[in-house]
């Protein structure tokens, strides 16, 4: 017996070899065979996201589908997870991810002839404090604009719903009906069975022993019963991943964590409800709980002081032969959350526990899953990291079957995308972030949100030791990234909120120092690749729905995927003869070069690709005195005449080498200055002491969002992603239809203009107080959500807030009223024509021809 302050607490059993929770005896043991030497795609593990791809691919009509199991189905993290299953998440890609699976768990029963063992009373997460119940409001308008049900409910609802809580704390619920909770041995043989009726076939137990990649792009997959040649390998191993990946030299960031959950026996409280009780997240506690029979079950997420990782898997491997084991419980790790969960459901007090499962769930630093084909290794795909498999394994089966099929996403999901991570993503970093993400599973989600465990990593820019003490730093791919800057009186640090916070004003200041003066920011953390050889002009055209810019020029150019959505854009520069400079945002660099390199083997172009994002740092200067300082370092004549918008060149600014670009993100009067990372800081220097005249000083990532938008200036992954063509976002001045080359995604844009648009995206207005849009929000019109907004913020010119939206073409218009969701109240809205603020070259084309540009 344990005494938990005045709880009592009775531990009956500690071991794992009860009903549900043993390793299950397969109905179906299959006798191990390669039973094939040639297959079209190996999977690598049978857990539930393996089995998922599996049933998904042969259902689509794959031929020679091949899963490879060590041990046996479900063997790993599959058999002993809690099942939880929810249409929630934060997120507003992954929502698409529940959604499906739940779909898929309703009918799979009925599709193969095997119960899954599937509970949809619903689940309420619950507030207890008034930031949560922001928090519940600012998922309210992420989520409206998606056709899952959710609802903030009453107290009263919340008790009515789960009238075995104590409601003293209860200030709110978000209520999700439809999910619950499916038995994951069950569901896995399901997914199996579907698998095998549609052709695929499961081997197991049989071991991976080495991958051997071939030169034209196929693998040879070794096994002690022989060789297997397939087209694409598929790791779905589980925490086995990182032995995967290290046989074709991938270090994937991954480590196990230890997540235990306790059962109870009959409640007679719980026993005698009519109806089953809904899944309950109490997110202060940091514990879920749910029926379990006549009894109850619940798991904590533990701080990530007193969280458990298995590292030793990680430097020295899995141990052979484990495959439905469990760890050692220690519940005096969750005893805190424990006495939580004891005084928000009282009938647990006098519960007797019959079991404690402790079990190893694999983590990527941010929680997130990695799921794509991956960078740096032809026809080498992973799904692997998952801390939530069990909602993910059909989502994620269908996404990535679809990929595979068609070459390209389904749907934007760029944050489970495994290029995210790079050779920065160390052993130590990974370890850092797992324990982090574990212990934030529940902790309040704000917008705009920074976490700070493993940072700096060793990718930081060349200025970082110069102005980290000077202003708040963001994290964007390893690097860091100035988002505002401090003065004398600013309150500092990093204070988040839904509403107005500590860098709203500052920031109007950096806003103002660019507008009317010239500030600085570093841009180091831009990807950025060097393209050359006799094919590149070709590559490029071919890449590329804009023209191949001149020698000496730069252009805004995209990347569209077959159906014609907008899978990236790049800045693209031709410096010399067939030599090109690519640049693309920080989170998009190995998501990018990944795309790029794939096309440079389909079409056997004769390139070479340079990734040179590490070596290379970016200062951008702008503002209306941004040529007057310049032009004091260098003997270029950088006048409007001789150094043109969208022109680039080889300059030197005080004997320092660098590509300049005249083109800023701001819309002002700027330059990008690309130059040697060693470089920077004397650079940075020269350029600062130069400008003391005019005033110059530093502005932030914050400001130049608020510039950009005030210009029309859209951003990839808001506007336009592979959820969006480029027609609809509004780029049809960047698209050339009629130039000669067939460039991806060409043939799908000229249908989609023949049979005309659907939505559009439009340039908001709204009257807000301390609130301000940021993206994702419900756009409502008549009662009725009818879009909603990629991108806002608060416009410094015109004193009010400003975002983008995609709305029906039919509500498009100028002038044409709506409402945005902020924080649980519509706030009046009004189409207006963009931009807001014209960009610098176009007020000077405008005053040459004598007419009055606004501002």
């Amino acid at each position: 017996m344990i005494i938990v302050g005045t709880f009592q607490l009775r531990i009956f059993c500690e071991s794992v070899n009860i009903a549900k929770y043993t390793a299950h005896e397969s109905k179906d043991a299959s006798s191990p065979s390669l039973g094939k030497d040639k297959a079209d795609t190996v999977i690598i593990g049978g857990g539930c996201v393996g089995v998922s791809l599996a049933y998904h691919l042969a259902k689509a009509g794959l031929k020679d589908v091949v899963l490879l199991e060590k041990s046996e189905l479900t063997a790993g993290s599959t058999w002993h997870a809690a099942g939880l299953t929810t249409y929630f998440h934060p997120g507003i890609n992954l929502k698409k991810i529940h959604a499906y699976s739940i779909k898929l768990y309703e009918k799979l029963e009925e599709e193969t002839g095997q119960s899954v063992g599937f509970h949809q009373p619903g689940s309420i997460r619950i507030a207890s404090t008034p930031t949560r119940v922001d928090e519940f409001k600012y998922q309210m308008t992420r989520a409206g604009w998606h056709p899952t049900e959710q609802y903030l409910i009453t107290p009263e609802k919340v008790q009515e719903l789960f009238p075995l809580l104590n409601m003293d704390k209860v200030l709110a619920g978000l209520y999700n009906p439809g999910d619950g909770h499916i038995d994951p041995y069950s569901l896995t043989m399901a997914l199996a069975a579907g698998a095998r009726k549609y052709g695929a076939q499961l081997n197991y137990p049989v071991q991976v022993t080495n991958l051997n990649p071939r030169s034209d792009g196929t693998w040879e997959v070794e096994t002690p019963l022989g060789i297997i040649q397939a087209k694409r390998i598929v790791n779905t191993a589980g925490f086995w991943a990182r032995d995967i990946g290290k046989m074709i030299g991938l270090q994937h960031p991954l480590i196990p964590v230890h997540h235990q959950y306790v059962v109870t026996s009959t409640v007679p409280e719980v026993k005698a409800l009519k109806t089953e009780l809904p899944v309950i997240r109490d997110l202060e506690g940091s514990y879920y709980l749910r029926q379990e029979r006549d009894g109850l079950l619940f798991g904590p997420y533990e701080s990530e002081e007193k969280m458990k990782l298995q590292e030793s898997w990680v430097t020295n491997g899995v141990p052979p032969g484990f495959g439905k084991e469990l760890f050692e419980s220690d519940l005096d790790r969750i005893m805190e959350h424990i006495e939580a969960a004891m005084e928000m459901v009282p009938v647990l007090r006098k519960a007797d526990i019959v079991n404690t499962i402790s079990g190893p769930i694999t983590y990527s630093p941010d929680i997130l899953p990695m799921v794509g084909p991956h960078q740096g290794v032809r026809n080498y795909w992973v799904a692997i990291g998952f801390g939530y498999g069990i909602i993910h394994a059909g989502g994620m089966g269908k996404y990535l079957s679809d990929w595979i099929l068609e070459g390209e996403p389904p749907f934007d999901l760029i944050e489970v995308d495994p290029n995210r991570y790079g050779k920065w993503t160390t052993t130590q970093y990974t370890a850092a972030k797992a324990r982090e993400s574990y212990g934030f599973n529940n902790i309040v989600g704000y917008p705009k949100e920074e976490r700070f465990a493993g940072r700096p990593t060793e990718r930081t820019s060349g200025l970082y030791d110069l102005l980290k003490s000077r202003c708040s730093m963001g994290f964007h791919a390893g690097w860091e990234q100035p988002h505002w800057f401090y003065k004398p009186g600013d309150e500092t640090g990093y204070k988040p909120s839904f509403r107005r916070t500590n860098w709203f004003e500052p920031v109007g200041r950096e806003y103002k120092q660019v507008m009317e003066k010239v500030g600085v920011i570093d841009l180091s953390p831009f990807g950025k690749f060097k393209v050359k050889g006799t094919d590149s002009v070709k590559l490029l055209d071919h890449l590329f729905a804009n023209v191949v810019p001149k020698v000496g020029s730069t252009n805004i150019s995209h990347m569209l995927t077959p159906r014609g959505k907008v899978y990236a854009e790049l800045t693209v520069s031709q410096l010399y003869p067939g030599e090109f400079m690519l640049v693309t945002g920080s989170g998009s660099e190995l998501h990018d070069l990944r795309w790029i390199e794939e096309q440079i083997t389909r079409g056997g172009y004769k390139v070479e690709i340079e990734n040179m994002t590490d070596e290379m740092g970016v200062l951008s200067v702008a503002g209306p005195y941004a040529r007057q300082v310049l032009q004091k370092l260098t003997n270029e004549d950088l006048s409007d005449a001789s150094f043109k918008f969208l022109q680039c060149k080889n300059l030197k600014l005080s004997n320092i080498p660098v590509t300049a670009i005249r083109i800023s993100y701001t819309g002002e009067l700027g330059w990008e200055l690309y130059h040697r990372k060693q470089d920077s800081v004397p650079l940075y220097n020269a350029i600062m002491e130069a400008g003391q005249k005019e005033g110059i000083d530093d502005f932030g990532t914050y400001a130049l969002n608020t510039l950009r938008l005030e210009k029309g200036f859209r951003a990839w992954g808001a506007e336009m992603n592979c959820d969006t063509n480029p027609l609809e976002a509004g780029l049809e001045y960047f698209v050339k239809l009629n130039k000669a080359a067939d460039f991806t995604g060409k043939q799908a844009l000229k249908q989609i203009k023949e049979k005309g648009l659907q939505r559009r995206l439009v340039y908001l207005t709204l009257d807000t107080d301390n609130v301000d849009p940021e993206g994702n929000e419900s756009v409502w019109h008549n009662g009725k959500v009818i879009g909603n907004t990629t991108s806002g913020c608060f416009s410094y010119g015109a004193q009010q807030s400003l975002a983008f939206a995609y709305v029906p073409m039919e509500l498009s218009k100028v002038g044409q009223k709506l409402e945005v969701e902020l924080l649980g109240k519509n706030y009046p809205a009004t189409i207006i024509q963009e931009p807001l603020v014209l960009t610098e070259p176009t007020r000077m084309r405008l005053q040459r021809k004598g007419e009055s540009p606004k501002m």
